[in-house]
């Protein structure tokens, strides 16, 4: 397929994914060229807000005290207590699985400290270190946030992939999701659009249509 829209390659990656039973994602495939990943400071480690939304549920976990506990209580799917991190210290398995299934932890500053030391190495390489949040502060903005954030790392590879809503989602929807995260990820380069190789959308199990970058607005 030539490029065209973003919207028209998103329209036609849906139309080349047969139907299945479950909700499936729809994501960028990046690939990137003339940059080198191999030093940090040109790596891609950006979360961006989609403006149309994940499309989806996304879990985060709070770790607060009582307070902070309360205000939570309803709107996040975990919420820990300070206690509750020496328990996952001694049994990271079980925090492992936790920690795979959060896409966003929030935690309550006076914490940080102590969860860095005990769960830095299970948060650290997932990207999932927590978000502090002073003590007494209401977290409801945060949250709101979160729900429609995605986290994008290219860590050291030329191509990575960026969750950008579901099939359920309009076409116009999507492209101004990816709209969004191509910009965010452009501008992260001294040459712009000249570092991007290639952009493919696909659905979960679908083919990659080929999106032109320079629709980007």
């Amino acid at each position: 397929m030539p490029e065209g829209t973003l919207a028209e390659a998103v329209a036609e990656a849906k139309k080349q994914a047969p139907e299945r039973k479950f909700a499936e994602t729809v994501e960028l495939a990046i690939n990137l060229k003339d940059v080198d990943l191999s030093d940090p400071k040109n790596r891609v480690n950006e979360e961006i807000a989609l403006p149309k939304g994940r499309g989806k549920q996304i879990k985060i976990a709070v770790f607060g005290a009582e307070e902070l506990k309360s205000k939570v209580k309803g709107s996040v799917d975990y919420i820990f207590g300070p206690e509750d991190l020496s328990t996952f210290a001694e049994d990271k398995k079980a925090f492992k699985k936790i920690a795979d299934e959060t896409d966003f932890f929030i935690a309550e500053s006076t914490l940080m400290t102590t969860i860095g030391k005990s769960l830095g190495q299970v948060l650290g390489p997932r990207g999932k270190i927590p978000r502090p949040i002073a003590p007494g502060q209401d977290p409801t903005n945060m949250i709101a946030a979160l729900r429609r954030t995605v986290r994008v790392r290219s860590k050291d590879k030329r191509t990575f992939h960026v969750p950008i809503g579901t099939k359920s989602m309009s076409d116009s929807d999507l492209a101004e999701n990816a709209n969004a995260v191509l910009k965010r990820v452009i501008s992260k380069f001294e040459k712009g659009t000249s570092n991007i190789d290639g952009v493919f959308v696909k659905t979960t199990m679908g083919k990659a249509v080929r999106m032109n970058a320079g629709d980007v607005k």
